[in-house]
């Protein structure tokens, strides 16, 4: 060794500190923070079981540019103050290098200003769009994998309008996913030709909605459209189906999956909802590029590592697999220094994912547009390309 090197050596030594080739054959650090427990877990586990597939792949081949990722995972309780504090330790006793999760509107946004005055780049695994827009403050630091809740509701209005159902009923969540939904469900209607004839709203845990949905019915909507996400759409569903309502049901891209079917039973039959192409990837043309990305995802989870028999697959579980690829194929040309990786993050172009083909920009560090989503309709007990 020659004496230069010899003397750098000596310095680091005196320093504490380690040189920066040395540091660099370590693990590189990702946080993981996702809800394990609490009402949020079976959302939250099965996108840390994702995470850790994408982690066993990066690292089978060859890592980022021959260093490993680690992957520190947090269970945030479906506690948005859990999630703050997990993001704290991340940055400031785990040195991670950047994070993805959580999961939930209201964890994110707590989550959200500590990481943009750290300065960590953050990819969430949120559907709302509540993170990434000006209104909440900068989010020079802050990504989501999800689309948007307005791209959902432009796909869904889109596919309304096309239908010439334009008298339309809402009928939202309470809390923030709903709220955010019900937001953008009201301002986009007047760009769709849309005329809400009916508003009301339910509790995420309330298990009968038969009151509302009268008042909704007495209204004689064309179509009646329900945004949240868990066990009270299918309720509502047979809700509705119980009182005998002919109008046509659609769910929000919160809902698409066997938990759905499975709750709602034949109440669920010919439901339609905006969902990504995992639902329906079968029914997909061999040319669309997606395709082979989501069949190697399927392969992955169920017959290699299994999970599908305590997660089936549903439209949320691409989130995480998107979230740490975006993140890791910037790493590749950028580095692990935050600003040079946010700036490379915001560069994706044409990642394509299992929910969508991303093209991030300044302005849209979500980057999926409404041809990510695509309208699926219960059929026969399944999720089928609605017509």
């Amino acid at each position: 060794m020659n004496n230069r090197l010899v003397r750098v050596f000596w310095v680091a030594a005196l320093l504490g500190v380690a040189p920066f080739w040395a540091q660099a054959e370590g693990p590189i650090k990702i946080g993981a923070c996702f809800a394990l427990s609490g009402p949020q877990a079976p959302i939250g586990i099965p996108s840390k079981l994702v995470a850790e597939i994408v982690k066993d792949e990066i690292n089978k081949n060859g890592g980022i540019n021959g260093q490993p990722i680690e992957l520190v995972v947090g269970d945030t309780e479906s506690d948005p103050n859990k999630a703050a504090s997990i993001a704290k330790k991340f940055i400031f006793s785990d040195k991670v290098a950047a994070i993805i999760g959580p999961i939930s509107t209201g964890e994110a946004m707590q989550v959200k200003k500590i990481v943009e005055e750290a300065g960590i780049p953050t990819e969430m695994t949120v559907g709302g769009d509540q993170p990434i827009m000006k209104e909440t403050g900068p989010f020079s630091y802050i990504f989501k994998s999800p689309q948007r809740s307005s791209t959902a509701v432009k796909k869904l209005y889109g596919y309304l309008k096309e239908k010439k159902l334009t008298k339309v009923a809402l009928f939202t969540a309470s809390d923030d996913f709903g709220m955010e939904g019900s937001g953008w469900l009201t301002r986009l209607a007047p760009d769709y030709g849309i005329t809400l004839v009916a508003e009301e709203s339910f509790g995420p845990k309330d298990t009968n909605m038969t009151a509302q949905l009268t008042k909704i019915n007495k209204a004689a909507p064309q179509a009646i459209v329900v945004w949240t996400i868990g066990p009270a759409g299918a309720i509502l569903a047979k809700n509705k189906a119980k009182l005998g309502i002919k109008a046509p049901l659609f769910q929000g891209h919160g809902q698409p999956g066997p938990d759905y079917i499975q709750l709602a039973g034949k109440a669920a039959e010919g439901d339609r909802m905006p969902a990504t192409r995992l639902m329906v990837v079968d029914q997909l043309p061999d040319i669309d590029p997606q395709k082979p990305v989501i069949q190697k995802f399927i392969r992955l989870y169920k017959d290699a590592y299994h999970f599908d028999r305590r997660f089936p697959l549903n439209t949320d579980s691409g989130y995480a697999w998107d979230a740490l690829y975006i993140v890791t194929n910037a790493m590749k040309k950028a580095g692990t220094k935050p600003k040079t990786l946010r700036s490379a993050i915001e560069q994706t172009r044409g990642y394509v994912g299992v929910s969508g083909i991303y093209n991030l920009t300044p302005e849209d560090h979500n980057g999926l547009d409404v041809d990510s989503l695509v309208m699926v309709q219960v059929k026969d007990g399944k999720f089928r390309l609605a017509d």
